[in-house]
């Protein structure tokens, strides 16, 4: 007997179908189509290229702006999220609009604003200078333009699972006499856990990625402030085709990565959420 909400098969099938067909046609197709050009030529050139001294290079220097954007928006994501979750202020509104800028403001701009700030004839330029100090052109900027796209991600996974946890556990740990650091480690973040990982493996994927703000930050200097996708651009100008699939190859394989990793962490979420659900349903009369 077909439930009264339901769709017939026939139409279920079709949705179906067409979800497919897009998912294969913009993300399987070309995703197949990089791993084919990456290999045209053979493994040894496929080896030859991600071995490139100025490959390496580029992948080192992904790994490390990622190694210091992650971190800073996991503080500033947890810092931000639990003041708006659990607190009222003034200025809180303009708080959580503001987090959400980098989402309105184009990465090419957000480049831009970074060079007029720190580029040699900008606002902070001359006394950069005088101090023997590069921004601009240099590994600070790139970290710095990543960590600026980069960092509503931690922030908007958490707000709204703080939200939805409330406050209640933290005020019963309060009255029992816990500290505000015994209340954060043993109540609030094993409360958020999921949501946390998840916002931090959304926030790798996009530094790793990131071209638009990069792009005006970096100058394009070989061997120095070329990331991954910097790198494959350069490549395929220059028509040198197989070397700049190969190179896409590797950013390709961390997306995949990051999405097995996510998945894992998504269906942790659901395992570890079961038994509570099933233990609210028994408690039910």
């Amino acid at each position: 007997m077909a439930r009264p909400t339901g769709e017939p098969p026939l139409v279920r099938a079709a949705l179906l179908a067409v979800a497919l067909a897009f998912l294969a046609l913009f993300l399987l197709v070309p995703l197949g189509a990089v791993f084919v050009q990456a290999f045209e030529k053979g493994a040894a050139a496929y080896a030859a290229a991600v071995r490139a001294p100025d490959a390496l290079s580029a992948l080192r220097l992904t790994l490390l702006t990622a190694a210091v954007a992650v971190p800073a928006n996991l503080l500033f994501g947890l810092a931000a999220a639990w003041a708006i979750a659990k607190f009222d202020f003034p200025g809180k509104s303009a708080l959580t609009a503001l987090i959400d800028l980098p989402f309105a403001v184009s990465p090419v701009i957000s480049g831009l604003v970074f060079v007029l700030l720190f580029g040699r004839t900008g606002l902070f330029g001359p006394w950069l200078a005088a101090h023997g100090l590069r921004v601009v052109f240099a590994v600070p900027g790139i970290v710095l333009a990543t960590t600026f796209v980069t960092f509503p991600f931690v922030a908007r996974e958490l707000i709204p699972v703080m939200e939805a946890a409330g406050t209640e556990e933290e005020e019963a740990a309060r009255v029992l006499g816990a500290s505000g650091w015994q209340i954060f480690w043993r109540v609030t973040l094993p409360n958020v856990k999921w949501g946390l990982l998840y916002g931090v493996i959304l926030c790798n994927a996009r530094a790793m990625g990131e071209f638009g703000a990069v792009s005006v930050v970096s100058g394009h200097i070989r061997g120095q402030t070329n990331t991954l996708p910097l790198h494959v651009e350069i490549l395929y100008n220059e028509y040198q085709f197989q070397s700049a699939f190969a190179v896409a190859s590797l950013l390709a394989l961390l997306a995949l990565v990051t999405l097995v990793v996510k998945s894992v962490v998504e269906w942790r979420e659901r395992v570890s959420e079961a038994p509570m659900s099933a233990r609210t349903t028994g408690a039910q009369p």
